[in-house]
């Protein structure tokens, strides 16, 4: 296949790049803006490839987008081109608004207009695949806020929209938007929410990447409240490789919840990073007072600072992933302990190239 990624250049795009261009003999045309969150490092790997385009462009560029379908004759798009971070949106939505929503309209309507004309053998074989989170569905009950031993609840697929933040709400219309254009005008759509993603390459502001760099560079660690947050964490070539699947073998019109199996609160995330690092780059002896040097090992856990809780805050997240399981096979390949070393050892190791 010719697939159109948007926002290829992101932490999951260019994730879900690098498994096409390596394991796959599909050719990839990755449009993306390359805004703060954009990072083309991370597809360095596969600029020599000749199946790979790049195209510098704006989702919200109705003309650019029409040009670029009409050049690259895609079978597929997978739409991740987005403004992602919840705390971006609290101070300044509208970049949220413009991206997520218009740009999603204008994107719809320009594979709209191109799937009209393709050959019926070709417009039935067309998928437009949206990439979206778990955070349209809201928050859910809180282990704290229940009795000992009742069951949670999780997030499925029928469960009813109720986002928190301009962030989730403007990808809780996008979803919208890609559902309607099925119904509508006959679009053949899929549509993916995930849980929380993590893994080599992601943006610094995000909470795993913020807390190896400010650990190891003897910052405090920010973390929001208490740091009972929950979330289900799912490593990110585990994600692209689901999302393939609903690429090549997902029902139109369907949707798919991704999961990692991994409910961690935050404070949980952030300490098992900091024993991580404890065994990996341990700090010097640091003795306190009234203790012998040698008695007391300073940790990264003496560095986390708990900081005012951000509004709105989402207490819990979590996945049932059960219909990509049962229908497409997909389990997750790693825990997360596995993922989150996998995880600090790219970090050291690109610190050690840049020295």
């Amino acid at each position: 296949m010719k697939i159109l990624v948007t926002g290829g250049c992101g932490f999951i795009g260019s994730a879900l790049v690098r498994q096409l261009i390596r394991q796959t003999q599909d050719t990839v045309v990755n449009v993306d803006e390359l805004t703060y969150a954009a990072n083309p490092a991370a597809l360095v790997e596969c600029s020599d490839s000749p199946r790979y385009h790049f195209e510098h462009a704006n989702i919200n560029d109705f003309d650019v987008m029409a040009r670029i379908f009409a050049a690259h004759q895609p079978d597929a798009v997978m739409h991740l081109a987005a403004e992602s971070h919840v705390d971006r949106s609290i101070t300044g939505p509208a970049d949220f608004i413009q991206t997520n929503i218009v740009g999603t309209y204008v994107l719809l309507e320009a594979a709209r207009s191109y799937w009209n004309g393709l050959d019926e053998v070709r417009k039935a074989a067309f998928r437009f695949h949206h990439i979206s989170t778990d955070e349209v569905y809201g928050d859910l009950p809180h282990p704290d806020e229940v009795s000992t031993g009742e069951a949670l609840p999780l997030f499925t697929e029928t469960t009813p929209y109720a986002p928190s933040s301009p962030y989730s709400a403007s990808k809780a219309s996008s979803d919208h938007l890609v559902r309607a254009w099925h119904r509508t005008y006959g679009l053949p759509v899929l549509v993916t929410n995930c849980s929380n993603n993590y893994g080599p390459w992601q943006h610094a502001e995000k909470l795993i990447p913020q807390t190896i760099a400010h650990a190891l560079a003897g910052k405090p660690i920010p973390l929001y409240g208490r740091g009972d947050q929950i979330r289900d964490w799912l490593y990110v070539e585990d994600h692209v490789r689901a999302l393939l699947m609903v690429l090549t073998k997902g029902r139109v019109g369907e949707t798919y919840n991704i999961g990692g199996h991994n409910e961690k609160r935050n404070l949980e995330v952030v300490q098992t990073i900091c024993d991580l690092l404890d065994e990996l780059v341990p700090l010097s002896p640091c003795p306190l007072e009234g203790e012998k040097p040698g008695e007391k090992v300073k940790s990264y856990r003496d560095q986390i600072t708990h900081v005012t809780d951000r509004p709105g805050h989402d207490r819990r997240y979590a996945i049932d992933a059960g219909k990509i399981a049962t229908e497409l096979k997909w389990l997750p390949q790693e825990s997360f302990e596995s993922g989150l070393s996998k995880t600090i050892t790219w970090h050291l190791s690109q610190m050690r190239d840049i020295d």
